[in-house]
């Protein structure tokens, strides 16, 4: 079993070597493409644009991202993925052989395990929800079986793969993540959005069962957490792993372990809906400006909570509340 994944962590660091060395000059592509592949975006940009524009599909964005993110969590903690940028320096794989080098950047140095890609899942989620959104209000051109339903559908999923590739190709050049990881992160990813294509309870969920269900996934991972760690599991492997072998210490970020991951993402007429849209991305743009302090980490991951709870807070009942009651005052100046 260690031998086979030996060798395909061994296939992987390879991998990462023949990116770096024949596509150099693609590097900030590939930086900002695992930038824009954060999830944080989901919530940020894509939650409130599409909640005002089309609310069952931000409803299942927002769905789809929160459950796909726990889902992540929780089968890293399962599966102990490693990192190439550690590995590589830790294996005993090459014997006396010197170890093959590869390069780290920005956003190589993430501080949890490896498997399944949380970039690659987020985005094979999020994506897989927009583009079968986009088809289904073609919906009348599919059952007409037209040139023009079947042209916008090869785009979409042209899209949708172009994406995908992209995605994976930057977590593997900047040595975040093996090949088989990011394979694995968008079978995942796929899988939760089209599970969440037959479940209608989302969509008149009260707050009080969003609530519920936070909770219920926020005590499930804390009771696996304790779990382990009863069984001498330490969960936080990965932190030490980070700190020890990341080029650069500024590069070690508290927000890209798994604790914060999770707190993080449990807390989430046209002109009318387009100001709110707008506003809604202005303030949540305030609220992502907020770096909450990373010398005490509990405070952190307190602040990450509480701000990660006001994003759908905001975009949901706040915006559109403020808005409303402008446009009411500004109408009984006018009368």
């Amino acid at each position: 079993m260690q031998a086979g994944m030996d060798l395909l962590h061994d296939a992987g660091v390879r991998a990462t070597q023949q990116l770096q060395q024949h596509f150099q000059g693609a590097q900030d592509w590939f930086l900002f493409v695992s930038f824009a592949a954060d999830l944080r975006n989901t919530f940020f940009v894509l939650f409130p644009l599409w909640f005002h524009f089309c609310q069952p599909v931000g409803i299942r964005l927002l769905w789809v991202a929160v459950i796909g993110d726990w889902l992540n969590l929780v089968f890293k903690w399962l599966l102990f993925g490693e990192r190439p940028y550690w590995w590589v320096h830790e294996t005993d794989y090459y014997g006396n052989a010197s170890a093959p080098h590869i390069q780290q950047f920005p956003l190589t140095c993430e501080t949890g395990p490896g498997s399944p890609s949380g970039h690659a899942m987020g985005a094979a989620g999020v994506y897989y929800v927009m583009v079968t959104a986009l088809l289904s209000l073609a919906a009348g051109e599919r059952q007409a079986k037209t040139l023009k339903y079947w042209l916008l559908w090869t785009v979409l999923w042209t899209g949708f793969w172009a994406v995908q590739v992209c995605v994976c190709l930057s977590r593997v050049f900047i040595a975040a993540h093996f090949p088989h990881q990011v394979v694995a992160g968008v079978i995942s990813g796929m899988v939760v959005a089209e599970s969440f294509q037959h479940v209608r309870a989302i969509y008149s969920a009260s707050l009080r069962r969003y609530l519920a269900v936070t909770a219920f996934l926020l005590a499930f991972a804390l009771g696996l957490y304790a779990l382990l760690r009863l069984l001498g599991v330490d969960l936080l492997w990965t932190l030490a792993k980070a700190r020890r072998w990341c080029a650069r210490p500024d590069w070690v970020h508290l927000d890209t372990t798994p604790f914060a991951s999770l707190l993080r993402n449990l807390g989430a007429p046209l002109p009318f809906r387009a100001a709110c849209a707008a506003a809604s991305l202005l303030v949540l743009h305030l609220f992502d400006a907020f770096k909450p302090p990373a010398h005490a980490q509990l405070l952190f991951y307190l602040l990450s909570f509480c701000k990660s709870a006001a994003v759908p807070l905001a975009t949901v009942s706040l915006v559109p509340c403020c808005l409303s009651r402008l446009l009411a005052a500004g109408a009984k100046k006018d009368v």
